[in-house]
């Protein structure tokens, strides 16, 4: 098996723009280091970060409700 082939898929949806301040992808919610290790990534660390991800695009969602 391959680095690429993993159980715990990518949550990259093709959006890819990081937050200025919370440097977060608006996307999926990843950091911009996890997006660039993503493929080294253990199962158990991509399970652990998508855990993390429906809280970080909900402080994603309330600092652009701040800045409008």
């Amino acid at each position: 098996m391959s680095i690429a082939d993993t159980s715990v898929k990518t949550p990259c949806n093709r959006v890819c723009v990081a937050h200025p301040t919370l440097r977060l992808c608006i996307g999926c919610g990843r950091s911009l280091d996890e997006i660039a290790r993503w493929t080294e990534l253990n199962d158990a660390e991509r399970t652990r970060i998508m855990a993390q991800l429906p809280a970080r695009l909900a402080a994603l969602d309330g600092a652009n409700a701040a800045l409008a």
